[in-house]
């Protein structure tokens, strides 16, 4: 924060001096505001590298977070033979297996008729007699009850309907073909097997006003032989952990096969992650330690994060995969990691799943590492939150040490110009006399001489 300079508009020939003088005083009272002023920009700086810190912990927690979730799930992948016919995603820890779907008869839908006649308008034409209708949803029946008045017809018919609010929506189509152009379809919310009537009469099929052509029905399929019927296409409950999506009917004799493995290439991936996230961590913490340090040197979380970083990096299992190195991964004498796909390429099916036990944040594995860096990273609770929290308190106090030395400084330089000013009239004042006096000499020298006074 600067201090506004004050101008001293002297007539002595000293005034300039007197400016110089008042200039040097405010510049070296104000040093120990600059001094503060660098304390703030070096605070500022220390912040923002706390920021880019915080971000890099942040990365680096969930690559392992990452890791320890694909340990649990042992990497599963699934894959069918026939994703027209059957798709399926993996919801749980489960093991690698193979499911043979058969004989898919059906595929779920929902219940979806139009009225069997069309109606010339759909605010005015009559759809009952009466006026009273009954919907068949299932094994439950609802009654209409629209009167003989105003709201018999089509949009009458398809407010009540929708009034009901038991899973259905009724819909006016306007088809724009013969004189008859009005329909009302009703449609259930939900798919399965579902019974869909809108009797004229009470319990009289026969009076039955929407077609038959589009009832809802149920997923029908084998599962290894097995006999499910389920009212979604979408079957989490058949086996925990797994959900089969049936798209599509199979042909006679026609096989899905949904097959679930581990997935080195996924591994591979979240192995990649950690790697690009440790290395970028571990560079911006060598840059705050040694004798090109930053201004995070000697920082508490500075020498926590190396501490961390060893117990990571050292971290031991109890499997035959008991380290990082059982991998492929390695450091350099800078800490550094680096990975090399060939090692684990080449783990056999059991060293593979000793890897996931390795890893796995739910066994104690690898992955529960991400908590403690969690912890540091929090964008709320974190230490390095609570560092720059603790910045930004010792920021404020500096900027009010500033501002009351500012006020000071400005009040020294107004009484000091003050002074000066009077000074400089007083300098003036003598000079005046001066002149004068040297005037009257000149004409006493030329009144007894008739020469000048040499100077």
């Amino acid at each position: 924060m600067s201090i506004t300079p004050l101008t001293i508009t002297g007539v002595s020939t000293f005034s300039e001096n007197l400016q110089t003088i008042m200039q040097r005083a405010v510049s070296v009272a104000s040093l120990p505001v600059q001094v503060l002023q660098n304390e703030q920009s070096d605070l500022l700086v220390q912040k923002q590298l706390l920021t880019d810190l915080r971000s890099a912990v942040a990365s680096l927690a969930d690559a392992i977070a990452d890791l320890g979730a694909l340990g649990g799930s042992k990497a599963l992948g699934v894959t069918t033979s026939n994703a027209n016919r059957v798709t399926a995603s993996v919801t749980g820890s489960l093991a690698p297996a193979v499911y043979t779907i058969t004989e898919i008869a059906s595929v779920a839908k929902a219940a979806s008729e139009n009225t069997t006649s069309g109606f010339a308008t759909a605010d005015s034409s009559a759809v009952d007699a009466d006026g009273t209708l009954e919907l068949v949803l299932g094994s439950n029946t609802y009654t209409i009850n629209l009167g003989a008045g105003e709201n018999n017809n089509l949009e009458g018919l398809r407010d009540a309907i929708n009034a009901l609010g038991i899973g259905v929506n009724a819909t006016v189509v306007n088809t724009g073909t013969g004189a008859t152009p009005y329909y009302l379809n009703v449609a259930s919310t939900a798919t399965g097997e579902t019974t869909l009537k809108l009797r004229g009469d009470v319990g009289n099929d026969t009076t039955n006003l929407l077609t038959a052509a589009n009832q809802g029905a149920d997923a029908v399929f084998k599962l290894n032989g097995l006999d499910v019927r389920r009212a979604s296409n979408s079957v989490d409950d058949v086996v925990a952990g797994i959900t089969f999506q049936i798209n599509g009917k199979t042909d006679p004799g026609e096989a899905v096969t949904v097959s679930l493995a581990s997935n080195r290439g996924s591994l591979a991936l979240a192995l990649g992650k950690l790697v690009d996230a440790y290395n970028t961590l571990r560079q911006k913490v060598n840059a705050q330690v040694g004798e090109q340090a930053g201004l995070l040197s000697g920082e508490f979380v500075v020498r926590y994060l190396q501490e961390r970083m060893r117990a990571l990096a050292g971290f031991r299992g109890t499997g035959s995969i008991d380290d990082l190195s059982d991998l492929g991964i390695t450091f350099d004498t800078k800490g550094l990691m680096s990975l090399d796909s060939t090692k684990l390429n080449s783990l056999s099916a059991s060293q593979l799943e000793q890897a996931f036990r390795f890893l796995d944040s739910s066994t104690l594995g690898f992955g529960t590492f991400a908590a403690g860096f969690r912890g540091i990273s929090d964008p709320v609770t974190g230490m390095i939150r609570s560092q720059q929290d603790q910045i930004d308190e010792t920021d404020a106090r500096l900027a009010r040490q500033v501002e009351v030395m500012r006020e000071r400084i400005e009040m020294m330089q107004r009484t000091l110009a003050l002074k000066l000013q009077q000074a400089d009239a007083l300098l003036a004042s003598l000079e005046s006399q001066q002149r004068f006096l040297e005037m009257n000499l000149e004409v006493v020298n030329l009144t007894l001489f008739g020469k000048k006074n040499e100077r």
